[in-house]
């Protein structure tokens, strides 16, 4: 039995956190993120967030035993240890990423952070499953797979992608939000982890299932609002690219047809507003990041703002060069 709930706990494991991190890597529709990089981030999660943390852990909860008690530190170290620990060990490969340029904004922030957070309660939740796989008992190792995949790794999901959407928010902001952003991102991803912990440890001492059951149901109220809020970084960042290639319209660069289907998620997919000969996914994908583009040179700081610069008029020739091709296309008919 041990055998084949070890062989079960790697598949339960691995391909409901896939599965979630291929859903998360669709939602961002507008521009998304390069695979390599949002596997890297995946990859850390998976593996060196974890390392990290169990040292981690194991250190604080050794500390917290010489104020409270071993006892106590190793009840109460879900609360008051774990999150403080493993939500930095999760983002710390996003203070990395946000300086790449593919991570222009909230929305960005909001996928490398689940897919950080997916790459770790992947690798949590093996050790659990295999934890229970011991006992040989079928129906606790299955209980634990059902809380564990859709609740705690989506838990760890969420929490790390507050402070990705934080930092992505703050990205080409002010310093005023640059210094705060990762506080506010912090201190919301460790509460929603201490909260998620703190109810089951409650629910364990006191033997009493409401304290899951409520849990669960709050859980799931988070988990609506986080949502809610990337949907509002997407009608955000649909918004931007919508505005700046408006000034492209009235520079005749392209037609206004385009900014506006290429703002609009359902009418960029279709293929009927691109004029023939065109490439439709390198001219949408042109159109996107120029509009991204110009949103970036003009809240870049110094430093940066000559990348960006060059990248907008590098842009505008792509989308010249493919527009021309169309109407060759056009002039051969």
């Amino acid at each position: 039995m041990f055998l084949i709930l070890s062989l079960l706990s790697v598949f339960a494991a691995s391909v409901p956190m896939l599965t979630f991190l291929i859903i998360v890597w669709f939602m961002d529709r507008h521009d998304r993120e390069p695979i390599w990089l949002f596997l890297l981030t995946f990859l850390w999660g998976a593996c060196g967030a974890v390392c990290f943390a169990l040292v981690g852990n194991e250190s604080l909860i050794a500390l917290l035993g010489f104020v409270i008690g071993p006892e106590n530190a190793e009840t109460y170290g879900a609360v008051l240890v774990a999150p403080v620990v493993e939500e930095p060990m999760k983002a710390l490969v996003l203070f990395a990423v946000m300086f790449s340029r593919h991570f222009d904004n909230a929305t960005d922030g909001f996928v490398y952070g689940a897919a950080a957070g997916l790459g770790f309660g992947m690798t949590e939740n093996l050790f659990y499953f295999l934890n229970v796989a011991a006992a040989g008992d079928m129906w606790s190792w299955m209980f634990t797979v059902v809380i564990r995949t859709f609740f705690s790794a989506v838990m760890h999901a969420c929490a790390t992608s507050c402070v990705g959407a934080m930092l992505g928010f703050a990205r080409f902001r002010g310093w005023g939000w640059k210094g705060v952003a990762p506080f506010i991102g912090f201190g919301v991803a460790m509460s929603i982890h201490a909260t998620w912990n703190g109810m089951l440890t409650l629910g364990d001492i006191t033997e009493n299932s409401t304290f899951m059951v409520a849990n669960f149901g709050l859980f799931i109220v988070e988990f609506l609002i986080l949502v809610g809020v990337f949907q509002l970084a997407l009608w955000e960042e649909r918004a931007t690219i919508r505005r700046e290639l408006a000034d492209e319209v009235r520079s005749n660069l392209l037609p206004l047809a385009h900014a506006k289907n290429a703002g609009s998620w359902f009418r960029r997919s279709s293929k009927h507003w691109v004029p023939a000969g065109v490439p439709h996914g390198q001219y949408v994908k042109a159109l996107t990041t120029l509009a991204l583009r110009k949103h970036q040179a003009r809240n870049a700081s110094s430093g940066a703002y000559g990348f960006y610069s060059e990248e907008v008029v590098r842009l505008r020739r792509e989308v010249s060069a493919l527009l021309a091709l169309g109407n060759k296309s056009a002039a051969k008919a």
